[in-house]
């Protein structure tokens, strides 16, 4: 019997989730250039006050349209404002919303999505038309909406991008919640009498985080993308706050006079959603293996 015993295959251990993104992020050049971008973006946004060297409110009527130079690295602005000050500040505003409305958006959406595919009928139903309703407009019209309402203001623009990100986290949420309630494990469970908030909680939202990470993440740099369009329109992050949208705005405004706002904000932006894009499809490949590429 040992003899046997010994002759069978030993299976190495199982990776763990926290060792598969570890691998992921760190084995390719390209994610590893995405996450020390986000690093920089997100230590400039945290140590602001000590790495602007200005601040991004002051106007000096001598300091009107100047070129790069040394004492101000972007220029200035038709107020004579330092415009690499106002994108460092402005870092913090495009960062705050970009990380808070997707995870304000997901614990909504995730939510709605257990609630309607877990209990079905008239509750599957009611939530299912209301996503249906929230979905019928797209993303930025409904932001736009919604903020041509309640206007700008910091908690304002946070529900704005929340209201528009929850339809997709319900429909993931409430479309694996639909797959994990018939597997053997929740049968098993249901039959016994376990009570319905332990089913959930340990057996359904465990097994349905996978693809709801993964959407927050890939949904991070929608949301810089869509702050900066209601700042831009004037609707998201008020003047004189800075604002990565709002600073394009300004530059939009004077572009023959300076056009670094322009230049300056606009990498700032892409920079940051090309880096979260692609963290974010590490991240799905880390997770769901059979949608990564050969």
């Amino acid at each position: 019997m040992s003899l046997i015993s010994d002759a069978r295959p030993s299976l190495p251990p199982q990776p763990s989730t926290l060792d598969l993104l570890r691998t992921t992020l760190f084995s390719k050049p390209g994610t590893i250039f995405a996450v020390a971008i986000i690093v920089v973006f997100v230590f400039v946004a945290a140590f602001a006050p000590f790495l602007a060297p200005y601040d991004p409110l002051s106007q000096s009527m001598i300091k009107i349209n100047r070129l790069p130079s040394a004492a101000n690295w972007l220029g200035t602005d038709q107020f004579g404002r330092d415009v690499l000050s106002r994108i460092i500040y402005g870092s913090r505003n495009s960062l705050l919303f970009g990380l808070i409305s997707p995870f304000c958006a997901a614990v909504v959406g995730s939510a709605l999505g257990i609630l309607a595919g877990y209990f079905g009928g008239i509750v599957d139903r009611i939530i299912s038309r209301v996503v249906d309703l929230l979905l019928a407009f797209p993303e930025l019209l409904l932001a736009i909406l919604i903020a041509a309402v309640l206007g700008g203001g910091f908690w304002n623009v946070i529900f704005v991008i929340t209201v528009a990100f929850v339809p997709g986290f319900a429909r993931v949420a409430r479309a694996q919640t639909m797959a994990a309630k018939r597997e053997p494990y929740v049968e098993a469970a249901i039959a016994v009498g376990v009570r319905t908030p332990v089913i959930i909680i340990r057996h359904i939202i465990p097994n349905i985080m996978a693809p709801i990470v993964v959407l927050a993440m890939l949904w991070v740099a929608s949301a810089i993308r869509l702050e900066a369009s209601l700042s831009f329109l004037g609707i998201g992050t008020q003047p004189p706050n800075p604002s990565w949208g709002n600073i394009i705005r300004d530059g939009l405004n004077n572009i023959f006079g300076s056009p670094w706002p322009i230049i300056g904000a606009g990498a700032a932006i892409t920079l940051v959603v090309l880096a979260f894009n692609l963290v974010g499809d590490a991240i799905r490949d880390a997770l769901d293996p059979s949608t990564s590429s050969e």
